[in-house]
């Protein structure tokens, strides 16, 4: 990972939620209606699915291009004339009407391997015309359809198309072994009934075993009520690698992401950073490395009895860092620090999920233990941060000691934060920053290390950065090499064709919290509660744990 000279580019910088533009964020909350402190019934939230128009207003609100969104702040600002405020002048405050200018670079794009080094364009996209790193061969596969919309016709030609994109990008598929139509007279039927009849189906023609992967045509919705029951059946009972998707006849970048999500389910691997192959990252290359993404997932506001779900993932087979696998397990609702990092059920057994994810890292990297470990952290606040540090860092760290007590790795903790209104937009240009884009001056801490970071190009709306935080650092990365390690993980998502604005890892925990979070509706989780005998000794209800994946895909990334 070469750095190129810290070369600076003019950007320009609105922080609503930061420094001039306080009053803008209240003054848009309180026009939006919101009512706090109302203990009414009648003044609940009430949280409902959108209807497609919907859908379609409020993403098209969203993507206003950069010149359009400067021009609204800068209307906003007029129209409210904020300096005029009795009681903002009476404390002496006053609101800077022009933008913040500061200075930022452009990180170049990392060398990323696929049969030869490839060079990323300048717009953050993969350059994938050459076929994958490590595709693999998929032969007992079967597809079976539950949408009344798809006919055979339809079918066959996504198998077809589906088999010429792979062969181009170098995984050979057989022809399917079985295509299933769902039999009408169950599309009524509860989901879970469904999946069971279908299941019924393939058994009768395969005796001596299920195939080793499926496709699944879902209805005309992504979200179907199917969706939780066949990953559960799959992923749980059967340990079945499997796709879920709508049918329609995909486009070309369509079915290149379909592949690529296929063959890292399978154990395939689609690319690799040049300097992860090359063993040249700083710090990690030459030193046993792990790298943790960590994120909880939490229901709707409405849903508070609904445990929410903590998911860590973590990198495998060391000096990669583009492997991964995932834990997971239930919490109580709306909390957002993990407690089952660490979780010892006698004197020499833990059943956390530390200790499950350190264990196949010594397995699959040589028996080697870690000596550095990187963790990423989603979804937290400022008033968190100490939390962080205090209980999931303290967590790991028991449980790096009860594997070993003398074992005393080096960690360095980020926060990635998403949920911000900073925004930044080039002075001498209407376009989105490009790719790379790093702030770390002026509009950041002046003693903490943290930086504004734009890996991925905005193609809709304007872009939002990613805000890093460097909680922790004990392995001591540089500044630019630190930057550039983000930067680059940025680009090892396996399911993408293109930079994405977090790193990895933090993605995967995401994805993983999201996927597992729909094998148990929230029926099935009262009824497990009662099951386990209602309230815990403490008057709390117990939380019901997720199933466990099967051993056939647990390692795997079934996530993506």
């Amino acid at each position: 990972m070469k750095l190129q000279p810290r070369q600076t580019t003019p950007f320009g910088v609105v922080l609503a939620a930061v420094k001039a533009l306080n009053g803008v964020k209240a003054v848009i909350i309180r026009g939006a209606g919101v009512q706090l402190g109302s203990e009414n019934s009648e003044d609940r939230i009430v949280s409902n699915n959108l209807v497609q128009s919907e859908i379609f207003t409020s993403r098209k609100n969203h993507h206003k291009k950069p010149q359009e969104k400067i021009r609204i702040l800068t209307d906003v600002l007029k129209s409210n004339n904020y300096n005029a405020d009795p009681m903002l002048h009476s404390c002496g405050i006053s609101i800077n009407t022009q933008f913040t200018r500061v200075e930022g670079r452009v990180l170049s794009p990392p060398k990323v391997l696929f049969n030869s080094l490839v060079f990323h364009g300048s717009d953050g996209c993969l350059a994938l015309v050459q076929k994958l790193l490590e595709p693999t061969r998929i032969k007992h596969w079967a597809v079976v359809s539950f949408s009344a919309l798809c006919d055979m016709q339809i079918i066959h030609h996504l198998c077809d198309d589906l088999s010429k994109f792979s062969e181009m990008k170098g995984i050979f598929m057989d022809p399917p072994v079985g295509v299933f139509e769902e039999n009408p007279q169950f599309r009524r039927a509860p989901p879970a009934v469904r999946v069971e009849k279908m299941f019924e189906r393939m058994k009768l023609q395969f005796p001596e075993g299920l195939p080793h992967f499926i496709i699944c045509l879902l209805p005309d919705r992504m979200n179907s009520d199917l969706y939780g029951s066949w990953k559960r059946k799959t992923l749980i009972d059967l340990g079945i690698s499997n796709q879920c998707l709508v049918p329609i006849r995909g486009n070309k970048h369509y079915l290149t992401n379909l592949i690529l999500k296929i063959n890292v389910k399978l154990g395939g691997l689609n690319f690799l950073l040049a300097a992860e192959h090359s063993q040249k990252i700083p710090l990690v290359s030459k030193i046993p490395t792990i790298v943790f993404g960590m994120d909880v997932s939490h229901h709707s506001p409405h849903q508070f009895d609904v445990p929410s779900i903590a998911a860590v993932v973590s990198s495998r087979q060391w000096p990669l860092i583009s492997r991964y696998r995932a834990s997971v397990r239930t919490q109580l609702p709306k909390v957002e620090m993990i407690d089952s990092l660490f979780k010892p059920i006698s004197e020499n057994k833990d059943s956390g999920i530390v200790r499950e994810l350190l264990m196949d890292f010594y397995v699959s990297s040589g028996r080697r233990k870690p000596t550095h470990m990187i963790i990423f952290r989603d979804g937290v606040g400022r008033s968190q941060f100490n939390q962080v540090l205090n209980i999931e860092l303290g967590q790991i760290i028991e449980a790096c000691k009860f594997l070993d007590e003398s074992w005393s790795p080096k960690f360095t903790v980020i926060v990635a934060v998403k949920n911000h209104h900073t925004k930044f937009f080039q002075s001498r240009s209407p376009d989105n920053v490009p790719p790379g884009t790093t702030i770390d001056s002026k509009v950041c801490h002046p003693r903490n290390n943290d930086f504004y970071m734009c890996a991925h190009a905005g193609k809709l709306g304007t872009t939002r950065p990613t805000h890093y935080h460097v909680l922790l650092d004990e392995i001591g990365f540089s500044i630019d090499d630190l930057q550039e390690f983000i930067h680059s993980l940025s680009y090892v998502s396996q399911r993408s064709t293109m930079a994405i604005s977090e790193v990895a890892p933090v993605r995967y925990a995401h994805l993983a919290a999201t996927q597992t979070s729909q094998f148990m509706k929230f029926e099935d989780m009262l009824k497990t509660s009662s099951s386990q005998g209602g309230l815990t000794s403490s008057g709390c209800t117990p939380i019901p744990e997720l199933p466990t994946l099967h051993k056939n895909v647990c390692s795997s990334m079934f996530f993506c």
